[in-house]
């Protein structure tokens, strides 16, 4: 039996790799149910409320309970919609989030593809996403659907610019586009960290990781910029049509980007799986707990914020994304372009 083990041979690597893949999106699957239901239950907190306690101890099966109904549903689908794509629209989403997760490291070594160009790779993949959403508001062939389709789209579209652009900063800074790398420069220390390090270079970095942030909010479509879900306006946004198993693949995709974008977060700006000090005990912790710490963090900032933040307007929206976070984002590479050229290669 040890040769199906043997990375070596290509049968033992297909097969090492395959239950490395399961693990891992086990692990995700998991993860999420406990973070969908952690949201609730901060939002339930700021409401004063008790949110999900009835099925499990303290509601913590609540999410698979979720998921058994929306499995064991009907899949209601409407005359007129364009089956195939219909169909095709929530896989492409789920699978799109998914496979985004293959280059984004762990721990040191704990990663599915350590490519060279992992950010590009990221950007790429979350780019494609958008096709599962306009996919299923078109082949929905409900205006509510379509225009919440359109809504999301250009959304997703106005807020990976300024992602893009904060995403250059973190790379002039590292000086390389392996993601694992970016995360090995941050090492020694919190004062380290792209986001909050003790340097001049942090008056444009902390904002840039606020930008990240608000960007991240409104590319994944999360309160206060969920307008393609606007309940008021558009009935339920792109998925109103969709019920049971396939509007359970778009939530799950959803959800598995809010995940990423908080881990990208934690990786680019906060250190990734390095400890807050370089020192036991903080050094006992295993690095793969300090990103789950860090991830865990950022996604109760984006519980918050759901909570707390009143939707926007949708003009309000676009005008943030193009008028504000472009010229703003634009003005940060600039300024971390000339700290590496005159004052880093300075010296």
């Amino acid at each position: 039996m040890e040769f199906l083990f043997d990375t070596a041979t290509p049968l033992g690597w297909f097969i090492v790799k395959t239950l490395v893949i399961l693990a891992f999106v086990v692990v995700l699957l998991v993860s999420l149910a406990f973070l969908l239901l952690a949201d609730r239950k901060i939002w339930a907190a700021v409401q004063m409320r008790r949110g999900p306690n009835v099925v499990g101890a303290f509601g913590l099966l609540q999410s698979f309970a979720d998921f058994l109904k929306f499995v064991f549903k009907e899949a209601v689908i409407p005359a007129g919609v364009d089956k195939p794509i219909y169909a095709l629209a929530p896989v492409l989403t789920l699978v799109m989030a998914f496979i985004t997760w293959s280059v984004i490291p762990v721990a040191p070594g704990w990663v599915i593809a350590d490519l060279n160009l992992g950010i590009l790779y990221v950007l790429a993949i979350s780019s494609l996403g958008v096709y599962g959403i306009i996919l299923g508001g078109w082949a929905s062939n409900s205006k509510y659907a379509f225009l919440g389709a359109l809504r999301s789209t250009a959304q997703m579209i106005s807020y990976e610019v300024a992602i893009g652009f904060v995403i250059i900063t973190v790379l002039l800074l590292s000086g390389s586009l392996n993601i694992s790398t970016i995360v090995e420069a941050q090492a020694g220390g919190f004062w380290h960290w792209n986001g909050i390090a003790l340097s001049p270079i942090t008056l444009v970095m902390f904002p840039m990781m606020i930008i990240f942030f608000i960007s991240a909010l409104a590319e994944t479509n999360r309160p206060p910029f969920d307008l393609p879900e606007a309940e008021s306006e558009l009935v339920a946004g792109y998925q109103v049509e969709y019920s049971s198993t396939f509007y359970l693949l778009f939530m799950i995709g959803e959800y598995l980007n809010i995940v990423l974008m908080c881990a990208m977060i934690a990786l680019l700006f906060l250190g990734g799986w390095h400890a807050p000090f370089d020192f036991a005990p903080f050094t006992w912790v295993p690095p793969v707990l300090w990103l789950a710490i860090k991830i865990c963090f950022v996604f109760f900032m984006f519980s918050m914020v759901k909570a707390l933040v009143p939707r926007y307007r949708y003009d309000q929206l676009m005008r943030l994304g193009w008028k504000v976070f472009l010229p703003l984002t634009l003005t940060g590479v600039i300024l971390v372009a000339a700290w590496i050229t005159f004052v880093v290669g300075g010296t």
